[in-house]
C-alpha cells in the first residue's frame, strides 16, 4: 500500500526546499507518509496496545493464558429451533419460543450466562471489564431489588439483562395466570429499571411446561435459553455424556460468593476461562447469535 502511494506522488515531492540551505529534508528521503498508510500504522498500533492490555489483565487476574478474542458476530444469525426432546405439545403450531441449550454455529465459541443476582461482588465487575469477557445475566427481582444500581453498572458495561422471573418459582407447579404474572412482571421491572424488555428468558431450575412457553410468548419472549454446562468455583457439571465443550454451548453459572461457594465469583471466572481458553474456545455474546 505504501509503495503504491509513493508511486503516485508528484515528482520532486520528496525534495521540497532541498536546494536552499536548511530548507527541508535531504534529497532521497521518503515523503511524509500519506493518510491511508498512517491509518494502517495507527490501527496496527491499537491492536498491539489492546493485546498488551489483554496480557496485563490476564496476569493481573491470575489466568494461565490470555482469553481468546471472539470472532466477529455472524452476518446471518443462525436459525434457532428447540432442542430435540425439549419440545412441548403444540410448540410449532403455536409458535412458542424455542428452547435451546446450544447455538448452532461452527464458530469455536461458548456463551457465559449468569443467573439470579444474589451476589453483588464489585471485584467481579472489575475483572470482567478488565478482561473484556462478554456474558449475559438472567435476573430475578427479589434478589436484585436491594441493589438495582449494581446491575445498572453491569448494563453500562454492555451486558444484556434478561428475564429469570420475579421470585424464582418452580413454574410447572403454577397456573398459566401465575406463570404469566411471574414472567411479565419481571419484564416490567427490567423495562422500568433498565429501559428495555428482553426477548430471552430462562425458567428457574430449567423447568418449564407448555404454559410457561405460552406465557413467555405473551410477554414478548422469543427464546427460552437453558444450558449445556454449569461451572462452579471448584468443578464443572455437564449435560452431555462426553463431558466436553462444543461450539455454541451455553454455559450456566450463578451470582454466588463465599457464603455458598468455596470461593468468589472471580475464582469461578478464573476456572471458567482457564478451561475454555485451554480448549481453544473464545467467549462470545449470546445476543450476537440470536
Amino acid at each position: 500500500m505504501l509503495l503504491a502511494l509513493l508511486a503516485l506522488a508528484p515528482a520532486g515531492c520528496g525534495r521540497t526546499g532541498s536546494h536552499a540551505p536548511g530548507g527541508g529534508p535531504a534529497a532521497g528521503q521518503q515523503p511524509e507518509q500519506a493518510g491511508p498508510a498512517r491509518a494502517l500504522m495507527s490501527y496496527a498500533g491499537r491492536l498491539r496496545a489492546e493485546q498488551a492490555a489483554r496480557v496485563a489483565a490476564a496476569r493481573r487476574w491470575g489466568l494461565r493464558r490470555v482469553p481468546l478474542p471472539a470472532p466477529a458476530p455472524p452476518a446471518r444469525k443462525p436459525h434457532i429451533t428447540t432442542r430435540e426432546g425439549f419440545e412441548v405439545d403444540g410448540q410449532e403450531e403455536l409458535g412458542l419460543p424455542p428452547v435451546l441449550t446450544t447455538v448452532p454455529t461452527r464458530d469455536k465459541v461458548v456463551f457465559l450466562t449468569i443467573d439470579d443476582g444474589a451476589e453483588k461482588d464489585p471485584a467481579f465487575l472489575r475483572m470482567m471489564s478488565d478482561l473484556k469477557v462478554p456474558y449475559t445475566a438472567f435476573l430475578s427481582d427479589f434478589l436484585i431489588k436491594e441493589d438495582y444500581g449494581y446491575f445498572k453498572r453491569m448494563q453500562a458495561a454492555g451486558v444484556t439483562l434478561n428475564n429469570h422471573t420475579l421470585h424464582h418459582p418452580y413454574l410447572p407447579a403454577l397456573s398459566y395466570a401465575r406463570q404469566k404474572a411471574e414472567i411479565c412482571g419481571m419484564q416490567r421491572v427490567l423495562e422500568e429499571r433498565y429501559g428495555r424488555r428482553p426477548t430471552v428468558f430462562r425458567p428457574p431450575y430449567g423447568n418449564y411446561d407448555r404454559n410457561t412457553l405460552r406465557a413467555a410468548k405473551s410477554c414478548g419472549i422469543r427464546y427460552a435459553a437453558l444450558w449445556d454446562e454449569e461451572v462452579f468455583v471448584d468443578h464443572w457439571d455437564y449435560r452431555e455424556g462426553d463431558r466436553d465443550l462444543h461450539p455454541g454451548d451455553i454455559v450456566l453459572t450463578h451470582f454466588r460468593g463465599r457464603s455458598e461457594w468455596k470461593g468468589t465469583m472471580p475464582d469461578m471466572v478464573r476456572r471458567f476461562l482457564n478451561k475454555v481458553t485451554a480448549k481453544g474456545y473464545a467467549v462470545a455474546r449470546l445476543e450476537d447469535y440470536l
